[in-house]
């Protein structure tokens, strides 16, 4: 029984391995080129045995001033974050406990607002934050990414919402608990892993963000991924500096997973386990 269950377990453990590899290798390049010298990075063939320099490293940090931008994209993030999982939980909850027929088309219209392309809500986010005065402002982002990113926290936190046994409910309400006392005590500690895998995606949605960055930011609240794009074109050293500063963008990313780890894969598990 074990010897067939690593049969066809081993096929797919080499899949997933391969696909890993193969999602890596463009890392790793930019990895590899941000500890060359424009020489070797870009070396026909490529240099595999080099002096590795961390000068890129320092010069896009330290003398360039991506080290505010990384503030200004972790401002945002985090206003994003608390805002929208904030206002979705409760959304979702609300949604989960009201017994009528129009809460699909609620979800449906949500849903609809979120397909909408980035490209068509920029300039009438733009037209507005200059008529209020909000453009370069970490606040206009704020409200823009969670305007954007808020019906995937509701879909997703609804999912987790609807998991919880209805019996507990009905429990918290012969013990005497009203609907917001069921909320924080028992429905809230419940869905605690999934808050943290709608945080999770909240954060990445807002710190990847660039369309909305490049028309609403200005010097002073410039973010990461449009501060990295002004290097490039046809001076090679910017290349070398747009992958020092590429590496240096993953890194908040692998920290926050890493330090939420466990409670990211009981999130993940909760979310694909049903009834």
């Amino acid at each position: 029984m074990k010897r067939a269950s690593l049969r066809y377990q081993l096929p797919l453990f080499v899949a997933l391995a391969g696909l890993t590899v193969v999602n890596l290798i463009p890392v790793i390049w930019a990895l590899l080129i941000s500890l060359k010298q424009p020489v070797d990075a870009f070396a026909v063939p490529p240099s595999l045995i080099f002096e590795p320099t961390l000068e890129f490293h320092y010069e896009i940090w330290f003398e360039r001033g991506l080290l505010g931008y990384l503030v200004n994209s972790l401002i945002i993030s985090a206003g994003t974050v608390v805002v929208s999982v904030t206002c979705g939980t409760l959304a979702a909850y609300g949604l989960t406990r009201i017994r009528a027929g129009r809460v699909q088309a609620i979800l449906i219209g949500l849903m609809a607002v979120r397909m909408i392309p980035h490209l068509l809500l920029a300039i009438p986010f733009f037209v507005l934050a200059r008529y209020f005065g909000l453009i370069d402002t970490h606040f206009v982002m704020i409200l823009a990414l969670v305007a954007i990113n808020q019906p995937f926290t509701i879909w997703l936190m609804k999912g987790f919402f609807d998991d919880v046994p209805k019996e507990l409910y009905e429990a918290a309400t012969v013990d005497g608990c009203s609907i917001w006392q069921a909320f924080y005590k028992v429905a809230l500690p419940v869905v605690r892993p999934g808050i943290w895998v709608a945080a999770l995606f909240s954060f990445l949605l807002s710190y990847n963000e660039f369309l909305l960055a490049l028309v609403l930011t200005g010097p002073n609240s410039k973010t990461l991924p449009v501060a990295i794009s002004e290097y490039g074109a046809e001076d090679i050293t910017y290349w070398s500096l747009s992958a020092a500063g590429s590496i240096g963008i993953i890194l908040p990313v692998l920290l926050f997973m890493g330090v939420l780890q466990r409670q990211l894969v009981r999130g993940f598990a909760a979310g694909a386990v049903k009834g």
